[in-house]
């Protein structure tokens, strides 16, 4: 009996991490599905719910804006269950403001999430990957990273730089086993663009050549994809899922 390899995925409980969190069970993995500390009740219905759905998901708490929680989280996991084969950096939130408006507050909070917890997680998990001759890290941007988007200006710094991340990590890993990439989705159907009124979802699905929203699963598909044993010659790419609203 082999024992199943672990998965961690950062705001885990979030609309895309649930999709990733199902696939990757779905695949085989031992899956961690991480949120922040605070929303430790929402966490709990959150397991029932995919206990409910026949998935087998543990949940565990850490901030991932701060390195020491990072460390705890990691060190708690992989203790009890060994190294974390595949990590999907996937947490994120927002703060739009135009820059004129944007104080340090909000570009800081914006950037410790989404931004910094890609290295306060990922130096935590690098060195069992190394040792393990193995590793996938996959790091969720978005179209808005590769493009640009106004009133978005730490948002879309911070998703630019999890690719630089990718890009110069991926050269580390290459000989070691490890792979490295970013899928950066598009407009994405979850729990917050459908509170978006009507209208201005409208507006943004006419701008998409696909004239859709993606779906979650669209992009733990993808996920899925990078992770799998024999895709591993992948690394340092960036993987669109947008619906062909950026090409490049």
């Amino acid at each position: 009996m082999t024992t199943a390899r672990v998965a961690l995925v950062t705001g885990g409980i979030g609309g895309i991490g649930t999709a990733i969190c199902q696939r990757l069970a779905r695949d085989g993995f031992r899956v961690f599905a991480n949120h922040h500390p605070s929303e430790q009740e929402a966490a709990e219905a959150w397991k029932n719910d995919q206990a409910g759905l026949g998935f087998d998901i543990d949940t565990i708490a850490g901030d991932v804006s701060s390195f020491e929680d990072s460390k705890r989280m990691i060190d708690d996991i992989q203790g009890q269950h060994g190294a974390v084969a595949v990590l999907v950096n996937c947490a994120g939130i927002t703060r739009d403001k135009t820059f004129k408006k944007l104080d340090e507050d909000a570009w800081r909070a914006v950037i410790d999430v989404n931004l910094n917890s890609v290295y306060n997680v990922t130096r935590n998990v690098w060195e069992g990957m190394l040792a393990a001759g193995f590793g996938r890290v996959i790091n969720i941007s978005s179209v808005n990273g590769q493009r640009g988007q106004f009133g978005q200006t730490n948002y879309a710094t911070a998703k630019a730089g999890m690719h630089g991340f990718t890009m110069s990590l991926a050269q580390e890993g290459a000989a070691k086993g490890i792979t490295v990439n970013t899928v950066s989705p598009g407009y994405v159907e979850t729990a917050m663009t459908l509170a978006m009124r009507d209208d201005v979802r409208e507006a943004i699905v006419a701008g998409v050549p696909m004239r859709r929203m993606g779906k979650p699963e669209e992009i733990a598909s993808a996920v899925a994809f990078l992770v799998a044993d024999e895709n591993g010659y992948v690394t340092g790419a960036n993987l669109p899922v947008n619906g062909g609203l950026f090409m490049h």
